[in-house]
């Protein structure tokens, strides 16, 4: 069987959105996101964070303040290595020459050819609808996590994610229990 993955969207999914974020020193994990990284490490699902990043196409943060802090967050989650891969879309919404960016899967696509992984026995989780949309185009179980979901997303988000998680506790525990059943 091919490999599984676990994308996941960075702001208000594993770390606290502050806009534009380019300084690593601002890095905060969300509540329940180190342990529930840790467990989906070591269940040996690879962890690949899909990311747009449209700070860097408006000019406000460059592409390697967006690496400062990728590595401050990693180092937070456990250390080099338990993140596979970051794979950032930088283009700004609405730039006509950047298909990758969110809610479009052409991310996670690359990212399973890369990697070799079975789009269909991944996961994707996001706390936006444009997270639920790109991962269930790409063919993989949705998790919307509530913990800081945008308040006009939620209902969309709660009817097209696979599931539904107050947290990160929920969100690692149904992940670890649906890869034993791949789609």
């Amino acid at each position: 069987m091919a490999k599984a993955a676990v994308f996941l969207d960075r702001d208000d999914t594993l770390i606290e959105n502050v806009p534009y974020l380019g300084d690593p020193t601002q890095v905060q994990l969300l509540p329940g996101a180190k342990e529930a990284i840790t467990q989906l490490h070591q269940a040996g699902l690879l962890l690949i964070v899909v990311s747009n990043q449209s700070g860097v196409g408006r000019g406000l943060i460059s592409k390697a303040q967006v690496r400062s802090v990728d590595a401050k967050m990693e180092e937070l989650l456990g250390g080099k290595g338990i993140i596979t891969a970051f794979t950032h879309c930088y283009a700004a919404p609405g730039d006509p020459y950047d298909e990758r960016r969110k809610p479009s899967p052409l991310m996670l696509q690359e990212a399973a050819v890369e990697h070799g992984l079975s789009l269909n026995n991944s996961f994707m989780v996001g706390n936006r609808l444009s997270d639920i949309h790109s991962g269930h185009a790409a063919g993989c179980r949705t998790v919307i996590l509530k913990l800081r979901i945008e308040p006009g997303d939620e209902k969309a988000c709660t009817e097209l994610a696979t599931f539904s998680a107050k947290d990160w506790p929920a969100a690692s525990a149904w992940i670890l229990k649906s890869k034993e059943s791949p789609l």
